[in-house]
């Protein structure tokens, strides 16, 4: 499948240490490789939180963009993230799967592995498919506006 790159996404995916897309695939899966580095650590050498969640919502999202194209846009209606263990900076492993789809709202899972397999965070999220052309067109609104 083509590597959708919206606006912005080459910021966003070297943000969040992005290394490679390993799977994305229609059944509604991807598995995504990101480089946990120091500047996303607080105390203790601990990979904050938000970058954890950011790692499993952007493998929901590229699941979901896999399982219906990238003329849609998936939309967080609801995130919940559950911490296991502490991500430390090196690699790190988001994996996603759609766990229920319906025509416009779906229901994805996904989780964080360091690199022996350990689990260190679950989520699971609801997302809206929204055409792309509404999306950008509401954004492109919005900054017009200020």
């Amino acid at each position: 499948m083509a590597d959708p790159q919206p606006p912005g996404a080459d910021d966003l995916n070297r943000t969040l240490g992005l290394v490679r897309r390993i799977e994305m695939s229609p059944e509604g899966r991807a598995v995504l490789e990101y480089e946990a580095g120091l500047h996303m650590c607080h105390s203790g050498g601990v990979v904050q939180g938000g970058f954890v969640t950011g790692w499993i919502d952007a493998a929901m999202a590229h699941a979901a963009i896999a399982m219906v194209g990238t003329d849609t846009v998936p939309m967080s209606l609801e995130l919940k993230v559950s911490f296991f263990a502490p991500a430390r900076p090196g690699r790190v492993i988001a994996e996603a799967w759609v766990e229920k789809r319906g025509r416009t709202t779906c229901f994805f899972e996904g989780r964080l592995l360091d690199p022996a397999g350990k689990v260190l965070a679950k989520a699971t999220s609801t997302l809206q498919l929204v055409d792309r052309t509404k999306v950008e067109s509401a954004s492109r609104a919005a900054a017009a506006a200020t």
